[in-house]
């Protein structure tokens, strides 16, 4: 693999830090801030909120921008935004940051998959796509739990200064070995772009992400609470069963990407969504006893972002059959479905919390994903009926 898909890596690094460490500083903040568990919650609904905003919109605005030169601003944006968090002296200006910092996500994670998959031969474009959000997984393995431990020992504020820093090596990753001759295509009219939208089998594999995502965050946003008022773990032991979830989704996180390219998006995708339902199901059962739960939550963590290698692949050949002129957006708007079904999750989970209790989020969350599920096996049958199945190749030059 060329060494310039490891500058993504350390940025998604970065990012995913900062993405995935509020779970584990919600009870904190609530705290510290006097807001209730649902508002905190809300942290992780809005930053997705910007991110699913950023995604196709900005991709669109910024099309004609050097890719390289554009991946360096979302990076020193995304520095701005967790600086201005450092900074919030209350929860209102906490939100404000968090939007801003998700704005960034959206365009790095929808045009750095384009760049990934442009930088290997076709039939290692998942395992690109794998290996640049396995900054996400390193993230839950070192950045969100040691970030975690930041915050409960020295203060949630630090925990966003120190992901400055991090945005600050990620600048300079991607300076140092992301080359400057970057393949950029010439982007359509926005307008032109946001046709996207109008395709039908897009706006499916958009759903199976959002109703996805949107099931694993109903339960996984109040994790934390889970493992602290249910199992019984104290604040400290929150750290290290995150970091038990990181490493299993590391290990999935690849997992998935192999599982795409040998068996198809498609059938990975249906084996993958029917475990997650299964895992959170058992999660039900599982959280009052502290060893049970451990194990649960590592098996969770493989599945949980195991899909995202074969979902991102599956909109970018979904989008070079139906819309090769407009991949890029339709790249984005895939990562801003990831990120409505996180906030729509999120928000659903508060609501269960608020009105029927934390241990009602898993088994609601199960029932979710396998919503995305059906989706995926429906996405299969038309596939068949269009003759793109099992490769979904690529519209050619002259079609």
């Amino acid at each position: 693999m060329p060494l310039a898909l490891f500058a993504l890596t350390i940025s998604a690094f970065a990012i995913g830090t900062t993405e995935f460490v509020i779970v584990g500083l919600i009870p904190t903040i609530a705290g510290d801030l006097h807001v209730s568990l649902p508002s905190a919650g809300l942290l992780v609904s809005l930053y997705a909120l910007g991110v699913a905003i950023g995604a196709p919109i900005l991709t669109a605005l910024t099309g004609k921008l050097p890719r390289k030169t554009l991946l360096l601003a979302l990076m020193a944006l995304f520095t701005v935004g967790n600086l201005l968090a450092w900074q919030a002296p209350g929860y209102e200006s906490l939100i404000v940051a968090r939007i801003l910092t998700g704005l960034a996500h959206g365009v790095f994670f929808s045009i750095g998959s384009t760049i990934a998959t442009s930088l290997v031969p076709k039939e290692k474009a998942a395992s690109a796509i794998a290996i640049m959000f396995t900054g996400l997984t390193v993230a839950l393995v070192t950045g969100v739990p040691l970030g975690t431990f930041i915050g409960q020992h020295f203060g949630w504020r630090e925990t966003f200064l120190a992901v400055s820093l991090l945005g600050v090596v990620a600048i300079a990753g991607i300076a140092t070995l992301l080359p400057n001759t970057i393949r950029n295509t010439p982007p359509a009219p926005v307008l032109q772009q946001l046709q996207v939208l109008g395709q039908p089998r897009l706006l499916i594999a958009y759903a199976m992400t959002a109703v996805g995502y949107g099931g694993s965050f109903t339960a996984f946003t109040f994790l934390a609470p889970i493992l602290q008022n249910v199992a019984g773990f104290s604040g400290n032991a929150v750290s290290l069963v995150m970091l038990v979830y990181g490493v299993a989704v590391a290990f999935g996180n690849l997992w998935g990407g192999k599982l795409a390219d040998r068996h198809g998006p498609i059938a990975s995708l249906k084996l993958i969504f029917l475990l997650l339902a299964v895992v959170l199901l058992v999660l039900t059962f599982t959280a009052t006893s502290k060893w049970l739960i451990v194990a649960t939550i590592l098996a969770w963590g493989v599945v949980a972002f195991g899909n995202v290698p074969a979902l991102q692949v599956y909109v970018v050949k979904q989008a070079e059959h139906y819309t090769p002129h407009a991949v890029d957006v339709a790249s984005g708007l895939n990562i801003a479905a990831f990120n409505v079904g996180i906030a729509i999750g999120a928000s659903v989970g508060g609501l269960i919390v608020q009105h029927l209790g934390l241990m009602h989020t898993p088994w609601i969350g199960a029932l979710i994903v396998l919503g995305a599920f059906g989706l995926t096996v429906l996405s299969g049958r038309l596939d068949r009926r269009a003759t793109l199945v099992p490769t979904l190749q690529p519209a050619t030059a002259d079609c």
